[in-house]
């Protein structure tokens, strides 16, 4: 897997039907700068909102996944997901003038392919792989559905499927390398069963499903007059059934085992939704979007609990991402009240502040005499100012809002706090930022230990 996260080198743009809507669609992809992720926007909707590719911003997995994020939703994200993480991009912005990307032949490809022709960049910031640690596990016994995803040093993912069905017996595909996606998965198509299609229809699915989008799979003997309802459910004049391969209109497999191959690419675009490239091995048998989403859910708790023990390094002689004249202009706070010096990392979900304590802090001179102590309260204080700049980096225009501290809790003191301490904050979104208010962890550490964390929630008022 590349080292360095990558986006595309210029814009591309595809249109076609939404599988489910059955609505027409331009999907644009843009180049994005790095740690920006996958983020879709609908430039059809009032104010362009775009809403994050992200597990907890999904609302429906019938037959597709669909998220929905700062009134934006969008349907089927997963196959253009899939062909990302195939093409291993990591920046991008997908705009929609609909609700759904298009189907196209119902695979990846085409997306794969216009990636590709737009070029991939490599951008100077590195990936930040999640890497499991332990084994995560999922099962739906009702359903025969179980998945488990295991410590492993690469991305690899199994998938068996076993619909016992008279055409579709015991399958399964691998993929031990993404390298692999683009020529051995990416052309694999959607598919169902005949006996899903009218449930389906009736459902207000597969609006703009047809045969040559879709793989469709008799599961018995069908009769002329049975077939006939079915091309009317379809709007074809007529549909007939491979005697061979039990395949709708004769269609032809890419692969013997086609179905279980998009299976597995529906599982990579689903896992994508965890919002950074995985390092495990992933085994699945009879996944489905439901279970693929319930197992990316736990890999993202997984996630997020290993990035709040993970003591941040501070190299002083690296280049900060926000120097102290920078802090001064994105916080309200002057002296003696500046308590962030400067900020080393920065993305959507956390922030690394350093404090330099000297014996210079005013504080200093009544906490106490002949015993200095950083009082607990500034500490807290300074640990709110680097959330601060996390909550502010969520808006165009941070200076323009005040960033106040609402609530904390859980507030725990485990050292003291002395001069001649270097102070690193880390605080990360405990979920996403919502109507402007934002619940964050916040740690303090000295030396590698940890003298202080908080649950704190802060809120953004636009100034008057």
């Amino acid at each position: 897997m590349n080292n360095k996260q990558h986006t595309i080198k210029k814009s591309v743009t595809l249109s076609g039907v939404g599988l489910h809507t059955g609505v027409v669609s331009t999907m644009t992809f843009l180049p994005a700068p790095p740690n920006h992720g996958y983020k879709f926007q609908r430039v059809d909707l009032p104010g362009q909102p775009i809403a994050d590719a992200d597990v907890d911003h999904v609302v429906d997995i019938s037959r597709g996944t669909t998220i929905e994020h700062n009134g934006a939703r969008i349907n089927t994200v997963e196959h253009v997901l899939a062909a990302m993480v195939g093409c291993q991009v990591d920046n991008v912005l997908i705009q929609l003038d609909g609700p759904e990307p298009p189907i196209m032949d119902g695979s990846s490809i085409k997306f794969v392919e216009a990636i590709l022709d737009a070029g991939l960049e490599e951008q100077a910031a590195n990936r930040k792989f999640f890497e499991l640690t332990e084994e995560v596990r999922y099962k739906d016994l009702e359903r025969g559905v179980e998945l488990a995803a295991l410590p492993h040093s690469d991305y690899r993912l199994t998938v068996m499927v076993d619909y016992n069905s008279k055409f579709l017996s015991s399958q399964h595909a691998n993929l031990t390398h993404i390298t692999q996606f683009n020529e051995d998965f990416a052309k694999c198509r959607t598919f169902c069963f005949v006996h899903e299609l009218e449930a389906l229809y009736n459902a207000g699915l597969i609006k703009g499903g047809d045969l040559s989008n879709a793989v469709v799979i008799a599961d018995r003997d069908y009769s002329e007059e049975e077939l006939e309802h079915l091309a009317m459910v379809l709007g074809k004049p007529k549909v007939s059934v491979s005697k061979e391969i039990g395949v709708l209109n004769n269609v032809s497999l890419h692969y013997k085992n086609e179905m279980a191959r998009h299976k597995l690419l529906d599982m990579v675009g689903d896992l994508a939704l965890v919002g950074r490239p995985i390092k495990a091995q992933i085994l699945a048998a009879r996944p489905g979007h439901a279970a693929n989403v319930a197992l990316a859910k736990k890999i993202k708790k997984l996630m997020l609990e290993a990035d709040k023990n993970q003591v941040p390094k501070y190299d002083p002689k690296q280049t900060p991402i926000l120097t102290h004249e920078r802090i001064y202009q994105l916080l309200p706070h002057r002296y003696p009240f500046q308590m962030v010096d400067k900020i080393m990392y920065l993305d959507d979900e956390s922030v690394v502040g350093i404090k330099q304590v000297t014996m210079n802090e005013n504080y200093f001179m009544g906490h106490f005499p002949n015993n200095p102590v950083m009082p607990g309260v500034m500490q807290v204080e300074a640990m709110a100012q680097t959330g601060g700049i996390l909550v502010l980096s969520s808006v165009p225009d941070p200076e323009n809002y005040w960033p106040y501290l609402v609530a904390i809790e859980n507030c725990r003191f485990r050292k003291n706090v002395t001069p001649g301490d270097t102070v690193i904050f880390k605080c990360t979104l405990s979920s996403p930022i919502r109507r402007g208010i934002a619940k964050m962890h916040g740690t303090a550490y000295v030396a590698g230990q940890v003298v202080c964390e908080a649950d704190m929630t802060a809120s953004l008022v636009r100034k008057s």
